[in-house]
């Protein structure tokens, strides 16, 4: 789950990149058709392909709708008008959204292990969004985009809790396979209406190279890391390990996009890194004391 999170925060930096040049929709629609084509063959040779039920592709589809189409159509265009690194930031409020819905809709009571592991994730990047305000230069128009990546939060919330839902039924390769493929059909029709003003032809090397590595990197193997954390993690322990993505992004703008980098920063990791290692460490624990009795 924690790789799962770190390459989705990296996807923060090298969408902030691609947008700059390409149109949103045949971004979206190039990582998708390149994580399908990958995906595909692997089905068949890894997995017996099953008939999937009305009930369970409509949840697959609303996995692809929100994690997917929504996600990345807010992130994408929240990232044309602020920063990748507050970009990364807003994704502070990801583990106790993830969190509250995983209550509402799944019927998670949080311990109190997890209670503390949420305060101390949403201190943390309160620490990084304190720095981040103060230093970062900000956006064109950093209100729109910061309330368009709040939504692809929650978003990626409910993706998180589908995907518990549809791991019960079925692997990760078989749900990866399933929601990439949908997400290309649904950007499929923008993706055909933005290359009226495009063409393939103004692709750099760079920007090809990011989006093989979505394709590859932040779909097929965060996707389906991810699901198999879901399936065997609660929701809300799972929603405190996305607090790795802000961290991630943080650590990459600065890195690769030179973005400011405050002490507040550091101490805003330091609380995100305790609150996993806290959520880790009793996972561990219940894992070997289950395998012992086993």
């Amino acid at each position: 789950m924690i790789l799962a999170m770190f390459l989705a925060g990296s996807s923060v930096v090298t969408n902030k990149v691609l947008v700059e040049s390409v149109p949103v929709f045949v971004a979206s629609e190039l990582r998708f058709v390149v994580a399908t084509v990958i995906l595909v063959p692997l089905l068949f040779i890894y997995e017996e392909v099953t008939k999937v039920c009305k009930k369970e592709l409509f949840i697959l589809f609303l996995q692809a709708l929100t994690g997917v189409f929504l996600f990345s159509v807010c992130m994408l265009y929240g990232l044309k008008y602020t920063t990748a690194l507050e970009g990364g930031i807003i994704t502070s409020t990801l583990p106790a959204v993830t969190a509250i819905c995983a209550f509402f809709i799944l019927r998670e009571k949080p311990s109190l292990k997890v209670l503390i592991g949420i305060g101390v994730t949403v201190i943390g990047l309160a620490c990084i969004q304190t720095a981040g305000v103060s230093q970062v230069g900000g956006g064109v128009a950093p209100l729109i985009g910061n309330g368009l990546i709040f939504f692809a939060v929650i978003s990626e919330a409910l993706f998180v809790l589908l995907g518990k839902v549809s791991a019960k039924k079925h692997s990760p390769l078989v749900m990866t396979t399933f929601v990439s493929a949908i997400g290309a059909i649904l950007f499929l029709p923008f993706a055909i209406y933005e290359l009226r003003l495009f063409s393939f032809r103004d692709l750099s090397l760079l920007n090809i190279g990011i989006v093989v590595h979505h394709g590859l990197f932040v779909t097929v193997v965060a996707f389906i890391l991810m699901y198999q954390a879901v399936k065997e993690i609660p929701a809300n322990k799972a929603g405190v390990l996305t607090g790795v993505v802000p961290l991630s992004a943080a650590l990459l703008s600065f890195t690769f996009l030179r973005e400011p980098f405050s002490f507040g920063h550091l101490v805003g990791m330091v609380f995100v890194l305790l609150a996993i290692c806290l959520i880790s460490y009793g996972q561990e624990r219940k894992i070997e004391h289950h395998s012992y009795r086993g």
